[in-house]
């Protein structure tokens, strides 16, 4: 069940309220995830792997957003998608967002995209890539003066690691006791 603790999905005064679309399908390899690349010409996270999603706007729900910024962002229509539930909220530590990750099902892989200028790029991930013992890497990186653990996944072509891989391992973790 992908089901937190509703207290922790409230954020902090001092944090923006953020949601995105963690959107899984079946194909022939098995579950896949979406991803995208950000523009190297945003002024945060750029260059970055992310879930579409971003900021929540007045009076909008966490989902309403997730789901607002995909189609801004890819162009994917997942209003007709089945909501499976949400993550844990996620904090960033450069940009202070408070994430709340909602995992809908999209049932057939997505045919095409129109991106945006925040997306470079959009992919799809199996999962089974996700647990391989070669495709993920706890390391000690240093964040404002400070150590910090960070999950990080190495793939073919891409590093994904922050926010993003936090909830893929949180994700994980979750469909493997299933």
């Amino acid at each position: 069940e992908f089901t937190p603790n509703p207290a922790s999905q409230q954020p902090p005064a001092s944090a923006q309220p953020s949601a995105v679309l963690v959107g899984l399908f079946d194909s022939s390899v098995g579950p896949q995830v979406l991803l995208t690349r950000r523009s190297e010409s945003l002024s945060s996270h750029r260059g970055q792997i992310a879930f579409p999603g971003g900021r929540l706007e007045p009076g909008e729900t966490s989902l309403q957003a997730a789901l607002r910024e995909t189609h801004e962002e890819i162009g994917l229509d997942a209003t007709h998608a089945m909501v499976l539930g949400e993550l844990a909220a996620h904090r960033t530590i450069s940009s202070s967002s408070h994430i709340v990750p909602h995992v809908v099902d999209l049932g057939a892989p997505p045919s095409e995209f129109r991106l945006s200028g925040e997306v470079e790029r959009v992919f799809t991930v199996p999962l089974a890539d996700l647990v391989r013992p070669d495709t993920f890497a706890q390391e000690h990186w240093v964040f404002a003066d400070r150590e910090v653990v960070v999950p990080v996944f190495y793939l073919d072509d891409e590093t994904i690691w922050g926010a993003t891989a936090r909830m893929l391992q949180e994700l994980l973790l979750l469909t493997l006791q299933r």
